[in-house]
């Protein structure tokens, strides 16, 4: 019996992606009984990698560190060994980008820059069990090469994100997240875009900037909101969502990257808790590169995270619609009460 009390399904439609996702809550336990079936397998705390300290040699080229040129490193922004784009070939011209705007097929030189930030030198150790200041770190990072890539005039989109577990996509168990650079702006990312200045334009404001009525809201901090969307995709799906209104990702300050490394990390130790430590995916939703200043009044970053908790099928892969078995405001009363051994 489901703990909606034999709720009936219902079709969400979600403002910013503009899709549809059916909640059917009687194909699910009670949302408090979801569980992994596969957790992400806890580091050996011996082990050894190429991304661990003292193994840098075993490493593509290193784009920084932090803190600079100190073999006592906390983070190294590195090439990917096996990169999706090629740093090393021409950059396209101004022409053939624009002929990625035609109708038909079309192709470009691979072209781009695939990166991995090392989170930290110790293999046991997981971006969960960095102090909200280290985590700021890491997000600075991401800010640092972030405005490195945007000196490219060709690179439209950086995409920020994690996979933690094998089953998440991660294949390397120390703890890592990866950037890729494109000269296009992603299919997902123009959809987006699209939507949110059509709900701008009807309405005046920001959508994004709209979300967050209190059932949705799981924590929230001085310059953060973490929730579960409306028409969350996935179940247990978590949004952090900055209170003030800002386009880009990289726009944010060492202040307020420390506020929502603490937001973050509570998010993904509540989701470890309540779910039995999970694969998940993280990714940062940001402004493309070099946009058009009208872009930013209704553009809006954000990051979200998807535990790895239901597989896709052909309904969710023939039809872009996804069936969520835990209604969001289900999932955020859930997470809400998860408490943290040791916290207050």
């Amino acid at each position: 019996m489901s703990s909606s009390g034999g709720r009936a399904p219902e079709l969400r439609k979600d403002a910013v992606s503009n899709r549809w996702v059916v909640f059917s809550p009687a194909r699910a336990k009670r949302p408090s009984d979801f569980k992994s079936k596969s957790p992400a397998n806890p580091n050996p705390p011996q082990q050894k990698c190429p991304f661990c300290i003292g193994q840098e040699h075993e490493c593509a080229p290193e784009i920084f560190r932090v803190p600079p040129d100190n073999p006592d490193w906390t983070i190294r922004v590195i090439q990917n060994l096996y990169p999706a784009l090629s740093r090393s070939l021409h950059e396209p011209s101004a022409s053939s980008l624009e002929s990625a705007h035609t109708i038909g097929n079309c192709v470009l030189h691979g072209f781009g820059f695939h990166d991995v930030v090392i989170e930290n030198p110790v293999h046991s150790v997981q971006l969960s069990d960095l102090s909200p200041e280290q985590i700021g770190q890491v997000l600075l990072a991401y800010k640092k090469r972030i405005e490195q890539l945007a000196s490219h005039e060709s690179i439209k989109y950086v995409q920020v994100f994690k996979n933690h577990g094998a089953s998440a996509g991660a294949s390397m168990s120390h703890s890592h997240s990866q950037m890729l650079a494109l000269p296009v702006i992603p299919p997902t990312v123009s959809s987006r875009l699209a939507n949110l200045k059509d709900y701008f334009e009807q309405t005046g404001k920001c959508c994004v900037c709209q979300i967050g009525s209190e059932d949705l809201v799981i924590n929230s901090s001085a310059n953060f909101i973490s929730l579960v969307p409306y028409a969350a995709t996935f179940p247990f799906e978590i949004w952090i969502v900055p209170r003030y209104h800002s386009a880009h990702f990289h726009e944010m300050d060492a202040e307020k990257a420390v506020d929502l490394g603490g937001l973050l990390k509570l998010m993904l130790m509540k989701m470890s808790i309540q779910l039995n430590n999970p694969p998940f995916n993280f990714m940062i939703h940001t402004g493309p590169l070099h946009g058009k200043g009208s872009e930013t009044a209704y553009t809006h970053w954000f990051l979200q995270i998807v535990p790895q908790l239901t597989g896709i099928g052909g309904f969710e892969l023939g039809t872009g619609c996804y069936i969520n078995p835990v209604f969001p405001e289900d999932a955020a009363t859930v997470l809400r009460e998860v408490e943290i051994p040791g916290s207050a």
